[in-house]
């Protein structure tokens, strides 16, 4: 049998396979942050999954990056997020929460006319999604010391927050360009003081915010996204092996549950650098297909293989990769759409044969 249907141990939590949900924004949350009664269902279909990741949510209103996401920290916020967890535990599946702070990839009308933050007051090119349509970005301003010690608060307070919903753990987004990889990336962070210069100081800001939710919720319910060279919202690096490789060795000791890399760019052997460096439950994505997931893990350089899209048109995407079957196709156009067309109403594989 492939090792993709074998459980595995992600630090408290058994996961019965290892096809594991990506990450996927999908904005089917209201204005204030509330996901729709769409979004329970919604993972629901997509429970057989041996783990879900949720879609990015922000751990405090000023880390809101884009229209009708979710958020965790208001008492609608989280009751709403606890219907999920219990439709995702009834059907027998396990699920963790990413959390999510845009940082400068935001806008002051998402912001209720707050100026985004960031590391440093750069720029970003590019534009965000805002309720009156896309805008260019604008400069954010520049965390204070004592900002950071309260955004780092926030992220241990929204995991509290998330495990009394239910969830089995959380992830910490620290790719796509957010704040955790604008403190860590050279081109959006010229700070001069402990959270800027070299790479130990720009690794900072990411591990005293683990450092946090560990404290909060324990290692084994913790976990972090990275993403190298992904390049995404205005995001480089001018020494990304050496960046990376670095992060990912103080990461070791932190018993967390889980480090989830996602790679899109050919070129550097991420997973072959970066899985000998933690000693944790790796899980590699992006852009996999079954045969490069069952090779991964043969190999030995991941523990469990990370799938977006195709989760996304397939909700029972783990039975149809052990049978070999077709795959619905993604439609692009209803990705952040508000209803439930192109979210809710892909086709299961048993209705698909009916049809």
């Amino acid at each position: 049998m492939s090792q993709l249907f074998t459980s595995l141990q992600i630090g408290r939590t058994t996961v019965r396979n290892r096809v594991v949900m990506a990450p996927m924004t999908r904005s089917r949350s209201d204005d204030e942050g509330v996901p729709s009664d769409l979004v329970a269902l919604y993972y629901a279909q997509r429970a057989s999954a041996g783990l879900t990741i949720t879609e990015g949510v922000f751990p405090t209103a000023l880390g809101k990056g884009y229209v009708r996401t979710p958020g965790i920290e208001t008492t609608a916020q989280i009751a709403a997020w606890q219907k999920v967890a219990e439709a995702v535990h009834a059907k027998g599946g396990r699920i963790f929460m990413q959390l999510m702070h845009c940082g400068r990839i935001s806008h002051p009308s998402l912001l209720n006319g707050a100026t985004p933050v960031a590391p440093s007051a750069i720029k970003p090119a590019g534009q965000a999604w805002t309720p009156i349509g896309q805008v260019d970005y604008e400069t954010p301003r520049a965390l204070s010391l004592v900002e950071i010690a309260e955004v780092i608060r926030s992220y241990a307070l929204a995991a509290r927050r998330a495990i009394d919903a239910g969830f089995d753990g959380v992830e910490l987004h620290a790719a796509s360009g957010y704040l955790p990889e604008q403190f860590l990336s050279s081109n959006s962070n010229q700070r001069q003081d402990l959270y800027g210069g070299s790479v130990q100081n720009r690794s900072r800001f990411i591990l005293e915010v683990l450092d946090a939710m560990v404290d909060e919720v324990g290692a084994g319910r913790v976990g972090i996204k990275i993403a190298p060279e992904m390049n995404f919202n205005d995001i480089s690096d001018d020494t990304p092996v050496q960046t990376y490789s670095s992060l990912v060795e103080q990461l070791r000791d932190l018993d967390l549950a889980y480090l989830h890399v996602a790679l899109f760019k050919p070129g550097v052997d991420y997973h072959g650098l970066l899985r000998k460096r933690f000693k944790g439950p790796y899980l590699a994505g992006g852009g996999l297909d079954k045969l490069r997931a069952e090779s991964l893990l043969a190999e030995g350089r991941a523990d469990a293989a990370v799938f977006g899209g195709a989760f996304l048109a397939n909700p029972d995407l783990p039975e149809r990769l052990r049978l070999g079957a077709a795959l619905n196709t993604p439609d692009k156009n209803t990705f952040y759409t508000a209803g439930p067309e192109g979210y809710i109403d892909y086709p299961f594989l048993n209705e698909t044969i009916v049809a």
